[in-house]
């Protein structure tokens, strides 16, 4: 896989708003602008996990205290028998540890012990975004991300549904995301 996409659906996963998505422009001729509306989505080791509005926000957050592998084979068979396709599998703490001797002590600053992702898709979900609206295919293929410290295991969803809020394809964006939440509650 391309250390840059990993690097990509990584950060992807961690940004959240600042503001509400209806108060959020889609897209801004600005950079400084729209640097200002993102957050992280969970800061230092210490903050306390999110409370159920934070939940609301563009990611998807669940916690688990069960190990990563497990979750990930639950959530993996999950998706593939609600009829989407896993079609990479990227392994981002493994590619990022090649990188712990040049970065230092600038290296898992959080002490991530795994971070995992799954990229999937499916294809009648994706003839219908590109039917409602062709720009909202940036959303395909979907990714989920896993990270665990300790016995904590967190799993990440950009909100498909909060990306389109201003788009044609907003109400087949939330059924989507509606279904792929559903599918991780069951699975975990």
């Amino acid at each position: 896989m391309n250390m840059r996409f990993g690097v990509l659906l990584l950060s992807a996963a961690l940004v959240a708003p600042a503001m509400t998505q209806a108060e959020i422009p889609l897209v801004t001729k600005d950079p400084v602008e729209a640097r200002a509306h993102l957050q992280v989505a969970e800061g230092p080791a210490n903050t306390p996990a999110p409370t159920a509005a934070e939940d609301e926000g563009i990611i998807y957050i669940k916690k688990r205290l069960k190990p990563l592998s497990v979750i990930y084979k639950s959530v993996f068979t999950a998706l593939e028998h609600n009829g989407y396709f896993v079609l990479i599998e990227p392994n981002i703490g493994k590619n990022l540890a090649n990188f712990a001797q040049r970065w230092g002590t600038d290296y898992n600053k959080n002490q991530l012990e795994e971070i995992r992702s799954m990229v999937f898709c499916n294809a009648w979900f994706a003839n219908k975004m590109a039917n409602a609206d062709p720009h909202m295919l940036a959303l395909c293929p979907l990714h989920i991300t896993l990270i665990q410290k300790g016995s904590l295991t967190t799993i990440l969803f950009v909100r498909p549904g909060k990306v389109a809020v201003n788009s044609p394809a907003r109400a087949v964006a939330e059924e989507l995301e509606k279904e792929i939440i559903r599918i991780i509650e069951n699975a975990v």
